[in-house]
């Protein structure tokens, strides 16, 4: 399958999404009887064998190339293949019309250090279609390491880097805004966001805004969790990654072997797609965590993804 290109905006679609007008019934009037997105969730866990694709990752970094690919970007980059080739979890759901985005977005969230007190910042990766693992990773090793170059005071005054500080005083002060005022500004801010009239401004960079939200708990030593999706915004999908494991795994002939595994919790909007849909989508992941090599291959690249699962 080509990757997903630009379409050209009609009447009745939006700035950030194209109307599916084919789409089915059941789920229009779903998002009658159910406008809430946090109202329609459906939460899939699942367990990752990701022994092939370590082993990929140890191959890859012991070549002597300029950056680490670390397992957090072999999963961005699975996931924008899978997402190109699975296009209904690309929608959302907007004043009773589901909406298709011509544009795959994954974010994540990033510590500018581990400690308690120490802020987040939020990244963004937009896929293009000559990109691969590598781009992946060097884009989010950039962004990461920009990230908390931020949040480090200057030498010479102490204080952060201008770039951060403009945007924590921005938020900061709208915080302090008091509160029948600040009731008002968000109000009127869920309003445009309801008919996809937010600035670009705002929702640029915007987790809210993007295809898939990931979490990688696994770098904090978490287990994956449930997470909630939000009513504000367009996000559809979320997931969060948990920490690495041995497992004992019993084959068809009876001996046992040692596997990696990584636990995965999916929570997706129930009303752009069927569970036999999602189910399949994530079959897709497990494809691609025992064929590794696929990641070099430009998104652009027709791997058969769904002639593979289907076997």
């Amino acid at each position: 399958m080509s990757f997903i290109e630009k379409k050209k905006r009609k009447w009745g679609d939006r700035r950030d999404g194209v109307w599916v007008k084919d789409a089915p019934g059941l789920n229009v009037i779903m998002s009658g009887l159910y406008p809430n997105r946090a109202d329609c969730e459906v939460c899939m866990r699942d367990e990752l064998d990701i022994t092939d694709l370590l082993a990929y990752i140890e191959a890859k970094n012991a070549s002597g190339q300029a950056h680490k690919t670390k397992l957090f970007h072999c999963i961005v980059a699975m996931m924008v293949r899978v997402i190109n080739e699975r296009r209904y979890l690309n929608r959302f759901v907007r004043t009773l019309r589901i909406y298709e985005r011509d544009e795959i977005t994954v974010s994540f969230i990033a510590k500018r250090q581990f400690s308690d007190k120490a802020e987040e910042a939020l990244v963004t990766y937009k896929a293009r279609a000559t990109d691969n693992v590598d781009d992946v990773s060097r884009f989010i090793l950039g962004e990461v390491k920009e990230v908390r170059a931020e949040g480090q005071p200057e030498p010479e005054t102490g204080k952060k880097k201008k770039k951060a500080k403009k945007l924590d005083d921005t938020i900061n002060k709208a915080a302090r805004m008091p509160r029948f005022l600040l009731m008002i500004v968000t109000g009127f801010v869920r309003w445009l966001d309801r008919w996809g009239k937010v600035p670009r401004s705002l929702t640029h960079g915007d987790p809210a805004y993007s295809t898939v939200l990931l979490s990688n708990l696994g770098s904090i030593r978490c287990p994956a969790v449930y997470h909630h999706l939000n009513n504000y915004g367009t996000n559809s999908l979320m997931m969060t990654i948990g920490t690495m494991k041995k497992k004992q795994v019993t084959g068809a002939d009876g001996t046992t072997t040692t596997r990696d595994v990584v636990d995965i919790a999916v929570t997706a909007d129930e009303r752009i797609a069927d569970g036999f849909y999602f189910a399949k989508s994530i079959k897709m992941l497990h494809y691609l965590c025992a064929h590794p090599d696929i990641l070099e291959k430009t998104f652009d690249e027709d791997v058969a993804l769904q002639e593979e699962t289907e076997k």
